[in-house]
Protein backbone atom coordinates (compact mmCIF):
# COMPACT_ATOMS: atom_id res chain seq x y z
CA UNK A 1 0.00 0.00 0.00
CA UNK A 2 1.51 3.32 -1.09
CA UNK A 3 1.24 6.56 0.78
CA UNK A 4 1.32 10.01 -0.85
CA UNK A 5 2.46 12.80 1.42
CA UNK A 6 0.18 15.78 0.66
CA UNK A 7 2.65 18.18 2.25
CA UNK A 8 5.58 17.39 -0.09
CA UNK A 9 5.41 18.59 -3.71
CA UNK A 10 6.59 16.23 -6.48
CA UNK A 11 10.36 16.31 -6.81
CA UNK A 12 12.02 16.38 -10.25
CA UNK A 13 15.40 14.89 -11.01
CA UNK A 14 18.44 17.14 -11.33
CA UNK A 15 19.88 14.65 -13.84
CA UNK A 16 16.70 14.19 -15.86
CA UNK A 17 15.52 17.81 -15.83
CA UNK A 18 12.82 19.19 -18.15
CA UNK A 19 15.27 20.10 -20.91
CA UNK A 20 16.91 16.67 -20.83
CA UNK A 21 13.55 14.91 -20.94
CA UNK A 22 12.47 17.08 -23.87
CA UNK A 23 15.68 16.27 -25.75
CA UNK A 24 15.20 12.54 -25.22
CA UNK A 25 11.67 12.78 -26.59
CA UNK A 26 12.81 14.89 -29.56
CA UNK A 27 15.57 12.42 -30.42
CA UNK A 28 13.16 9.50 -30.12
CA UNK A 29 10.62 11.19 -32.37
CA UNK A 30 13.01 12.43 -35.09
CA UNK A 31 16.05 10.14 -35.09
CA UNK A 32 18.38 13.09 -35.72
CA UNK A 33 20.67 15.10 -33.47
CA UNK A 34 19.97 18.73 -32.69
CA UNK A 35 21.79 21.46 -34.64
CA UNK A 36 22.06 25.06 -33.50
CA UNK A 37 24.27 28.11 -33.58
CA UNK A 38 26.12 30.14 -30.93
CA UNK A 39 28.27 28.78 -28.11
CA UNK A 40 27.80 26.76 -24.96
CA UNK A 41 24.84 27.63 -22.76
CA UNK A 42 26.00 25.76 -19.70
CA UNK A 43 27.51 27.83 -16.90
CA UNK A 44 31.28 27.47 -16.70
CA UNK A 45 33.94 29.46 -14.80
CA UNK A 46 34.42 32.73 -16.63
CA UNK A 47 35.79 36.24 -16.27
CA UNK A 48 32.95 37.12 -13.88
CA UNK A 49 34.75 34.94 -11.33
CA UNK A 50 37.76 37.30 -11.27
CA UNK A 51 38.13 40.71 -9.63
CA UNK A 52 40.76 43.43 -10.00
CA UNK A 53 42.70 44.80 -7.06
CA UNK A 54 42.66 48.54 -7.62
CA UNK A 55 45.37 50.82 -6.27
CA UNK A 56 45.19 52.47 -2.84
CA UNK A 57 48.20 53.06 -0.53
CA UNK A 58 50.34 50.14 -1.69
CA UNK A 59 49.74 50.94 -5.36
CA UNK A 60 49.58 54.29 -7.16
CA UNK A 61 46.60 54.85 -9.52
CA UNK A 62 46.65 57.01 -12.62
CA UNK A 63 44.44 60.08 -12.98
CA UNK A 64 41.85 59.24 -15.62
CA UNK A 65 41.57 62.68 -17.22
CA UNK A 66 45.24 63.65 -17.25
CA UNK A 67 47.41 60.54 -17.47
CA UNK A 68 47.51 58.46 -20.61
CA UNK A 69 46.67 54.77 -20.76
CA UNK A 70 47.71 53.39 -24.16
CA UNK A 71 45.55 50.81 -25.92
CA UNK A 72 47.45 50.19 -29.16
CA UNK A 73 48.58 46.72 -30.15
CA UNK A 74 50.92 45.51 -32.90
CA UNK A 75 50.13 42.08 -34.35
CA UNK A 76 52.47 40.06 -36.54
CA UNK A 77 55.84 41.59 -35.78
CA UNK A 78 57.69 38.25 -35.68
CA UNK A 79 58.17 37.64 -39.42
CA UNK A 80 55.77 39.80 -41.45
CA UNK A 81 57.10 42.79 -43.39
CA UNK A 82 53.84 44.64 -42.68
CA UNK A 83 52.63 43.93 -39.14
CA UNK A 84 49.22 45.30 -38.17
CA UNK A 85 48.85 48.19 -35.73
CA UNK A 86 45.41 48.54 -34.09
CA UNK A 87 44.12 51.36 -31.92
CA UNK A 88 42.34 48.94 -29.61
CA UNK A 89 43.12 45.33 -28.68
CA UNK A 90 39.51 44.31 -29.42
CA UNK A 91 39.16 42.69 -32.85
CA UNK A 92 36.21 41.18 -34.73
CA UNK A 93 36.32 37.39 -35.00
CA UNK A 94 35.78 35.42 -38.19
CA UNK A 95 32.12 35.07 -39.21
CA UNK A 96 31.41 33.94 -42.74
CA UNK A 97 29.40 35.45 -45.53
CA UNK A 98 26.81 32.73 -45.79
CA UNK A 99 26.33 32.47 -42.07
CA UNK A 100 25.91 36.28 -42.10
CA UNK A 101 24.29 38.52 -44.68
CA UNK A 102 26.28 40.84 -46.92
CA UNK A 103 24.86 43.83 -45.02
CA UNK A 104 26.04 42.35 -41.72
CA UNK A 105 29.54 41.81 -43.06
CA UNK A 106 29.60 45.40 -44.30
CA UNK A 107 28.42 46.65 -40.91
CA UNK A 108 31.20 44.76 -39.15
CA UNK A 109 33.77 46.26 -41.51
CA UNK A 110 32.43 49.77 -41.07
CA UNK A 111 32.33 49.55 -37.29
CA UNK A 112 35.80 48.04 -36.98
CA UNK A 113 37.25 50.70 -39.26
CA UNK A 114 35.75 53.55 -37.24
CA UNK A 115 37.15 52.00 -34.06
CA UNK A 116 40.58 51.45 -35.60
CA UNK A 117 40.59 47.67 -35.39
CA UNK A 118 40.34 44.64 -37.67
CA UNK A 119 37.61 42.32 -38.85
CA UNK A 120 37.91 38.77 -40.17
CA UNK A 121 36.34 37.06 -43.17
CA UNK A 122 35.28 33.69 -41.80
CA UNK A 123 34.60 30.68 -44.05
CA UNK A 124 33.42 31.13 -47.62
CA UNK A 125 35.71 33.81 -49.00
CA UNK A 126 36.02 37.59 -49.11
CA UNK A 127 33.12 39.84 -50.12
CA UNK A 128 33.59 43.18 -51.80
CA UNK A 129 31.44 44.83 -49.11
CA UNK A 130 33.72 43.57 -46.37
CA UNK A 131 36.99 44.39 -48.12
CA UNK A 132 35.72 47.75 -49.24
CA UNK A 133 34.67 48.87 -45.77
CA UNK A 134 37.40 47.20 -43.66
CA UNK A 135 40.56 49.22 -43.20
CA UNK A 136 42.19 46.09 -41.76
CA UNK A 137 40.88 42.71 -42.88
CA UNK A 138 42.10 39.27 -41.81
CA UNK A 139 41.47 36.48 -44.31
CA UNK A 140 40.61 33.10 -42.83
CA UNK A 141 42.17 30.05 -44.47
CA UNK A 142 39.99 27.12 -43.41
CA UNK A 143 39.93 23.35 -44.01
CA UNK A 144 37.06 23.76 -46.49
CA UNK A 145 39.07 26.22 -48.64
CA UNK A 146 35.73 27.69 -49.76
CA UNK A 147 36.35 30.81 -51.81
CA UNK A 148 40.11 30.63 -51.29
CA UNK A 149 42.23 32.17 -54.04
CA UNK A 150 45.69 33.79 -54.21
CA UNK A 151 44.23 37.16 -55.24
CA UNK A 152 42.23 37.51 -52.04
CA UNK A 153 45.14 36.26 -49.95
CA UNK A 154 47.14 39.19 -51.32
CA UNK A 155 44.23 41.64 -50.83
CA UNK A 156 44.07 40.79 -47.13
CA UNK A 157 46.07 42.49 -44.41
CA UNK A 158 46.71 39.23 -42.54
CA UNK A 159 45.94 35.54 -42.98
CA UNK A 160 44.43 33.37 -40.25
CA UNK A 161 44.97 29.62 -40.67
CA UNK A 162 42.03 28.05 -38.86
CA UNK A 163 42.87 24.69 -37.32
CA UNK A 164 40.06 24.67 -34.77
CA UNK A 165 37.22 26.64 -33.22
CA UNK A 166 36.14 26.85 -29.61
CA UNK A 167 32.55 25.73 -30.14
CA UNK A 168 33.71 22.60 -31.95
CA UNK A 169 37.43 21.77 -31.57
CA UNK A 170 38.04 18.74 -33.76
CA UNK A 171 34.80 19.22 -35.70
CA UNK A 172 33.65 20.95 -38.87
CA UNK A 173 30.88 23.47 -39.31
CA UNK A 174 27.56 23.41 -41.13
CA UNK A 175 25.67 25.74 -43.42
CA UNK A 176 22.14 24.57 -44.14
CA UNK A 177 20.77 24.62 -47.66
CA UNK A 178 18.33 27.46 -47.07
CA UNK A 179 21.32 29.78 -46.62
CA UNK A 180 23.11 28.60 -49.80
CA UNK A 181 21.88 31.36 -52.09
CA UNK A 182 23.08 31.87 -55.65
CA UNK A 183 25.83 34.19 -54.45
CA UNK A 184 26.95 31.94 -51.59
CA UNK A 185 26.93 28.91 -53.89
CA UNK A 186 29.02 30.74 -56.48
CA UNK A 187 31.59 31.92 -53.92
CA UNK A 188 31.93 28.44 -52.39
CA UNK A 189 31.56 26.47 -55.63
CA UNK A 190 28.61 24.56 -54.15
CA UNK A 191 25.16 23.60 -55.46
CA UNK A 192 22.45 26.03 -54.43
CA UNK A 193 20.12 24.99 -51.62
CA UNK A 194 22.08 21.90 -50.52
CA UNK A 195 23.33 21.53 -46.95
CA UNK A 196 27.08 22.11 -46.68
CA UNK A 197 29.40 20.66 -44.08
CA UNK A 198 32.91 22.01 -43.68
CA UNK A 199 35.80 19.62 -43.14
CA UNK A 200 37.17 19.13 -39.64
CA UNK A 201 40.81 19.16 -40.79
CA UNK A 202 42.91 20.55 -43.58
CA UNK A 203 43.27 18.20 -46.56
CA UNK A 204 46.99 18.70 -47.09
CA UNK A 205 48.59 18.24 -43.71
CA UNK A 206 48.53 15.74 -40.89
CA UNK A 207 50.57 17.51 -38.24
CA UNK A 208 52.66 20.53 -37.25
CA UNK A 209 55.44 19.83 -39.77
CA UNK A 210 52.92 20.07 -42.60
CA UNK A 211 51.49 23.23 -41.01
CA UNK A 212 54.96 24.75 -41.15
CA UNK A 213 55.15 23.99 -44.88
CA UNK A 214 51.70 25.55 -45.43
CA UNK A 215 52.66 28.71 -43.56
CA UNK A 216 55.75 29.02 -45.73
CA UNK A 217 53.59 28.64 -48.87
CA UNK A 218 51.30 31.43 -47.67
CA UNK A 219 54.28 33.67 -46.93
CA UNK A 220 55.67 33.10 -50.41
CA UNK A 221 52.29 33.80 -52.04
CA UNK A 222 52.08 37.11 -50.17
CA UNK A 223 55.76 38.05 -50.45
CA UNK A 224 56.22 37.74 -46.64
CA UNK A 225 54.14 40.89 -46.15
CA UNK A 226 51.16 39.51 -44.26
CA UNK A 227 51.13 38.37 -40.64
CA UNK A 228 50.14 34.71 -40.38
CA UNK A 229 47.78 33.80 -37.54
CA UNK A 230 47.02 30.25 -36.43
CA UNK A 231 43.64 29.73 -34.74
CA UNK A 232 42.98 26.76 -32.45
CA UNK A 233 40.03 25.70 -30.36
CA UNK A 234 40.52 25.52 -26.62
CA UNK A 235 41.39 21.87 -25.99
CA UNK A 236 45.13 21.43 -25.36
CA UNK A 237 46.25 25.07 -25.29
CA UNK A 238 49.82 24.54 -24.05
CA UNK A 239 50.84 22.10 -26.76
CA UNK A 240 48.76 23.66 -29.54
CA UNK A 241 50.25 27.08 -28.84
CA UNK A 242 53.78 25.67 -28.70
CA UNK A 243 53.33 23.80 -31.99
CA UNK A 244 51.81 26.85 -33.70
CA UNK A 245 54.87 28.86 -32.67
CA UNK A 246 57.17 26.08 -33.90
CA UNK A 247 55.34 26.08 -37.24
CA UNK A 248 56.12 29.78 -37.67
CA UNK A 249 52.97 31.61 -36.61
CA UNK A 250 53.19 35.35 -36.00
CA UNK A 251 49.99 35.31 -33.93
CA UNK A 252 48.11 32.54 -32.09
CA UNK A 253 44.33 32.86 -31.78
CA UNK A 254 42.86 30.74 -28.99
CA UNK A 255 39.08 30.24 -28.90
CA UNK A 256 37.36 28.91 -25.76
CA UNK A 257 34.12 26.93 -25.65
CA UNK A 258 32.00 30.05 -25.06
CA UNK A 259 32.89 31.05 -28.62
CA UNK A 260 30.00 30.84 -31.06
CA UNK A 261 29.47 29.03 -34.33
CA UNK A 262 27.00 29.40 -37.19
CA UNK A 263 25.81 25.82 -36.74
CA UNK A 264 26.98 22.50 -35.37
CA UNK A 265 25.69 19.71 -33.17
CA UNK A 266 24.39 20.84 -29.79
CA UNK A 267 26.09 17.87 -28.14
CA UNK A 268 29.40 19.13 -29.54
CA UNK A 269 28.90 22.72 -28.35
CA UNK A 270 28.07 21.65 -24.80
CA UNK A 271 30.51 18.78 -24.27
CA UNK A 272 33.74 19.37 -26.20
CA UNK A 273 36.49 21.87 -25.40
CA UNK A 274 37.41 23.96 -22.37
CA UNK A 275 36.22 27.27 -20.91
CA UNK A 276 38.06 30.32 -22.19
CA UNK A 277 39.32 31.06 -18.69
CA UNK A 278 41.01 27.66 -18.51
CA UNK A 279 42.83 28.18 -21.82
CA UNK A 280 44.69 31.44 -21.33
CA UNK A 281 47.33 30.62 -18.73
CA UNK A 282 48.58 27.37 -20.35
CA UNK A 283 48.93 29.20 -23.68
CA UNK A 284 50.83 32.05 -22.02
CA UNK A 285 53.03 29.51 -20.23
CA UNK A 286 53.89 27.89 -23.56
CA UNK A 287 54.91 31.26 -24.99
CA UNK A 288 56.97 32.05 -21.89
CA UNK A 289 58.69 28.66 -21.96
CA UNK A 290 59.69 29.31 -25.57
CA UNK A 291 60.82 32.87 -24.84
CA UNK A 292 58.12 34.16 -27.22
CA UNK A 293 55.62 35.91 -24.96
CA UNK A 294 54.80 39.32 -26.49
CA UNK A 295 56.93 38.34 -29.52
CA UNK A 296 54.26 35.99 -30.84
CA UNK A 297 50.98 37.68 -30.00
CA UNK A 298 48.10 35.84 -28.33
CA UNK A 299 44.49 36.70 -29.20
CA UNK A 300 41.81 35.27 -26.92
CA UNK A 301 38.18 34.75 -27.97
CA UNK A 302 35.11 33.06 -26.59
CA UNK A 303 32.58 34.92 -24.44
CA UNK A 304 34.19 38.37 -24.35
CA UNK A 305 31.42 40.86 -23.52
CA UNK A 306 32.80 43.97 -21.78
CA UNK A 307 35.86 46.07 -21.18
CA UNK A 308 36.30 44.23 -17.88
CA UNK A 309 36.56 40.92 -19.78
CA UNK A 310 39.12 42.52 -22.10
CA UNK A 311 41.20 43.81 -19.18
CA UNK A 312 41.10 40.42 -17.44
CA UNK A 313 42.18 38.54 -20.57
CA UNK A 314 45.08 40.96 -21.05
CA UNK A 315 46.05 40.78 -17.37
CA UNK A 316 46.31 37.00 -17.73
CA UNK A 317 48.77 37.47 -20.59
CA UNK A 318 46.83 37.92 -23.82
CA UNK A 319 47.78 40.66 -26.29
CA UNK A 320 44.29 41.17 -27.74
CA UNK A 321 40.82 39.66 -27.82
CA UNK A 322 38.28 38.87 -30.53
CA UNK A 323 34.51 39.21 -30.27
CA UNK A 324 31.84 37.53 -32.37
CA UNK A 325 28.52 37.04 -30.59
CA UNK A 326 28.83 40.40 -28.83
CA UNK A 327 29.53 42.14 -32.14
CA UNK A 328 26.36 40.66 -33.66
CA UNK A 329 24.32 41.80 -30.67
CA UNK A 330 25.80 45.29 -31.06
CA UNK A 331 24.67 45.55 -34.69
CA UNK A 332 21.17 44.36 -33.79
CA UNK A 333 20.95 40.59 -33.58
CA UNK A 334 18.50 39.00 -31.14
CA UNK A 335 17.04 42.42 -30.39
CA UNK A 336 13.78 42.33 -28.34
CA UNK A 337 12.35 44.66 -31.00
CA UNK A 338 11.79 41.49 -33.07
CA UNK A 339 10.47 39.37 -30.19
CA UNK A 340 7.14 38.54 -31.81
CA UNK A 341 8.91 37.28 -34.92
CA UNK A 342 11.44 35.28 -32.91
CA UNK A 343 8.53 33.61 -31.14
CA UNK A 344 7.05 32.63 -34.49
CA UNK A 345 10.31 30.80 -35.14
CA UNK A 346 9.88 28.90 -31.87
CA UNK A 347 12.55 30.81 -30.00
CA UNK A 348 13.00 34.12 -28.19
CA UNK A 349 15.28 37.14 -28.37
CA UNK A 350 18.43 36.33 -26.44
CA UNK A 351 18.37 32.57 -27.01
CA UNK A 352 20.96 32.77 -29.84
CA UNK A 353 19.96 29.37 -31.20
CA UNK A 354 18.30 30.25 -34.50
CA UNK A 355 21.30 31.43 -36.54
CA UNK A 356 21.42 28.32 -38.73
CA UNK A 357 17.82 28.57 -39.91
CA UNK A 358 18.35 31.59 -42.16
CA UNK A 359 15.17 33.33 -40.97
CA UNK A 360 16.69 35.97 -38.69
CA UNK A 361 14.15 38.83 -38.45
CA UNK A 362 17.01 41.26 -37.73
CA UNK A 363 18.47 40.58 -41.19
CA UNK A 364 21.88 39.50 -39.86
CA UNK A 365 22.15 35.68 -39.94
CA UNK A 366 20.17 35.26 -43.14
CA UNK A 367 20.41 35.25 -46.92
CA UNK A 368 16.75 36.18 -47.41
CA UNK A 369 16.75 39.39 -49.53
CA UNK A 370 13.72 40.86 -47.79
CA UNK A 371 15.04 40.21 -44.30
CA UNK A 372 18.49 41.50 -45.24
CA UNK A 373 16.97 44.88 -46.11
CA UNK A 374 16.05 45.37 -42.45
CA UNK A 375 19.70 45.89 -41.51
CA UNK A 376 21.14 49.31 -42.35
CA UNK A 377 24.91 48.64 -42.51
CA UNK A 378 25.79 52.28 -41.92
CA UNK A 379 23.72 52.62 -38.74
CA UNK A 380 24.73 49.14 -37.58
CA UNK A 381 28.39 49.98 -38.14
CA UNK A 382 28.04 53.06 -35.95
CA UNK A 383 26.48 50.94 -33.18
CA UNK A 384 29.39 48.52 -33.34
CA UNK A 385 31.90 51.38 -33.23
CA UNK A 386 30.14 52.81 -30.17
CA UNK A 387 30.28 49.44 -28.45
CA UNK A 388 33.97 48.99 -29.21
CA UNK A 389 34.65 52.50 -27.91
CA UNK A 390 32.86 51.77 -24.63
CA UNK A 391 34.69 48.48 -24.17
CA UNK A 392 38.03 50.20 -24.73
CA UNK A 393 37.21 52.98 -22.28
CA UNK A 394 36.12 50.43 -19.68
CA UNK A 395 39.38 48.53 -20.03
CA UNK A 396 41.35 51.79 -19.75
CA UNK A 397 39.42 52.76 -16.62
CA UNK A 398 40.38 49.50 -14.94
CA UNK A 399 44.00 49.74 -16.05
CA UNK A 400 44.36 53.27 -14.67
CA UNK A 401 42.80 52.17 -11.38
CA UNK A 402 45.54 49.53 -11.18
CA UNK A 403 48.22 52.14 -11.94
CA UNK A 404 48.96 51.00 -15.51
CA UNK A 405 49.76 53.33 -18.41
CA UNK A 406 49.16 50.61 -21.04
CA UNK A 407 46.62 47.81 -21.12
CA UNK A 408 49.46 45.36 -21.68
CA UNK A 409 50.94 46.33 -18.31
CA UNK A 410 48.05 44.64 -16.51
CA UNK A 411 49.27 41.39 -14.94
CA UNK A 412 48.04 38.40 -12.93
CA UNK A 413 49.16 40.14 -9.72
CA UNK A 414 46.31 42.61 -10.30
CA UNK A 415 43.68 39.84 -10.04
CA UNK A 416 42.04 37.62 -7.45
CA UNK A 417 39.48 34.86 -7.90
CA UNK A 418 36.09 34.38 -6.26
CA UNK A 419 35.94 30.59 -6.65
CA UNK A 420 38.32 27.68 -6.34
CA UNK A 421 37.73 26.73 -9.96
CA UNK A 422 38.54 30.20 -11.29
CA UNK A 423 41.58 30.44 -9.03
CA UNK A 424 42.96 27.16 -10.35
CA UNK A 425 42.20 27.97 -13.99
CA UNK A 426 43.47 31.56 -14.01
CA UNK A 427 46.31 30.76 -11.58
CA UNK A 428 45.57 33.81 -9.43
CA UNK A 429 44.96 33.73 -5.64
CA UNK A 430 41.60 33.08 -4.08
CA UNK A 431 40.33 36.45 -2.82
CA UNK A 432 41.55 37.26 0.69
CA UNK A 433 44.35 34.69 0.55
CA UNK A 434 47.64 34.07 -1.22
CA UNK A 435 46.52 30.54 -2.10
CA UNK A 436 46.27 29.17 -5.62
CA UNK A 437 44.98 25.59 -5.74
CA UNK A 438 47.90 23.25 -6.34
CA UNK A 439 50.51 25.94 -5.65
CA UNK A 440 50.51 26.35 -1.88
CA UNK A 441 50.19 29.58 0.07
CA UNK A 442 47.68 30.27 2.83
Amino acid sequence: MSYHNPYTPPRKSATFDDYTLAEIRRAAATGIYDIRGAGTKRKVPHFDDLLFLGASISRYPLEGYREKCDTTVVLGSRFAKKPITLKTPITIAGMSFGALSGNAKEALGRGATIAGTSTTTGDGGMTDEERGHSQTLVYQYLPSRYGMNPKDLRRADAIEVVVGQGAKPGGGGMLLGQKISDRVANMRNLPKGIDQRSACRHPDWTGPDDLEIKIMELREITDWEKPIYVKVGGARPYYDTALAVKAGADVVVLDGMQGGTAATQDVFIENVGMPTLACIRPAVQALQDLGMHRKVQLIISGGIRSGADVAKALALGADAVAIGTAALVAIGDNDPHWESEYQKLGTTAGAYDDWHEGKDPAGITTQDPELMKRLDPVAAGRRLANYLKVMTLEAQTIARACGKNHLHNLEPEDLVALTLEASAMAQVPLAGTSWIPGKGGF
